[in-house]
């Protein structure tokens, strides 16, 4: 049975992906702002792609504007929200943490308001594994303290947590939070560790490390991440929730450029750098929640996600 499903930041890099996912069997509504703070024509190719289906819908505006935002929900009456736009990028939001407030947290609580006013009961929303901080377990539990975070993006990304948790038991709504680590794959973000890797590299540029490169993320494919939410979007939940979604594996920034030099054919200029006080030192995401709600694991390999990247990469910029 088809669903009508709203999708915020449809023209983002997982945002596009989902959407394409979903409009296999579904109904899909996107709003999207198009920001600039990365290439905006990457957004409109994305954007291209999910025009091509008949059952995509798209409004261009901001989730900062709730009358408008509201109109398009009092419209569109969708059954589930999927709530992915965001300020996004850890050190930039240092340099403009009012934008990210407003976008991250007054524009979480016009969806959460809009939702309660339509009477929407399920909405799930993109949290990130930048709120753990600085924990030093070898595996981030969704138990973990999480009140400490290391950057103003972490910050909003924590309010968001808290604020869905409120309205959860004072309105009767199911929220559930999706903690992405590290996601990457074709269509990714430019301002990401592989992109940006990969296209300094092909124009002789500089990469600038962290620590020697000693800085570990579990970087997590993008299929993987629309397999997780697919699999559990029609599941039952209890109120609030929160879920890791990550690939259970800490890979060293190193053996990313390692990859990538083997699969670029191009060795890799490098510039050493101390860790900034915004960067989390690694990550490694628990997912034994989401396996007992997904009831199966699915896990990309780094060579392999690479490989589909670095190839993606190559067609998208028409490089021989």
């Amino acid at each position: 049975m088809s669903m009508k499903i709203l999708v915020t930041g449809c023209a983002g890099f997982i945002g596009m992906h989902l959407c394409k996912k979903l409009l296999d069997k579904n109904y899909v509504i996107g709003i999207d702002n198009i920001n600039s703070y990365y290439d905006i024509n990457l957004k409109k190719d994305r954007l291209k792609i999910l025009k091509k289906y008949k059952k995509f819908k798209f409004f261009k505006l901001d989730i900062t504007d709730f009358k408008k935002l509201n109109k398009v929900f009092s419209k569109i009456n969708p059954s589930i929200v999927i709530h992915l736009a965001s300020e996004v990028g850890v050190r930039n939001s240092s340099k403009r943490p009012r934008s990210y407030i407003s976008t991250n947290i007054t524009g979480f609580i016009n969806i959460l308001e809009a939702c309660k006013d339509k009477n929407i009961k399920k909405i799930f929303y993109a949290s990130s594994s930048s709120v753990y901080g600085k924990n030093k377990k070898k595996k981030f539990v969704e138990t973990l303290n999480t009140d400490k975070p290391l950057s103003i993006y972490a910050a909003t990304k924590k309010s968001a947590e808290v604020l869905a948790a409120a309205y959860s038991h004072l309105y009767n709504l199911t929220t559930i939070g999706l903690r992405f680590f590290t996601v990457y794959g074709p269509y990714g973000r430019p301002d990401m560790a592989i992109y940006d890797f990969t296209e300094s590299i092909y124009k002789n540029k500089k990469i600038n490390i962290y620590d020697k490169g000693k800085l570990g993320r579990d970087f997590t494919y993008i299929d993987d991440v629309i397999f997780y939410i697919n699999k559990i979007l029609r599941r039952k939940f209890y109120k609030n929730e929160i879920l890791n979604i990550g690939n259970t594996e800490t890979i060293k920034v190193t053996k990313i450029i390692n990859l990538l030099e083997k699969n670029i054919g191009k060795k890799a200029k490098i510039s050493l750098s101390k860790i900034p006080k915004t960067e989390v030192y690694k990550t490694k995401a628990d997912i034994t929640k989401l396996k007992k709600i997904g009831s199966i694991k699915k896990r990309t390999p780094i060579k392999k996600g690479i490989l589909h990247f670095v190839n993606w990469y190559k067609v998208y910029k028409n490089i021989i």
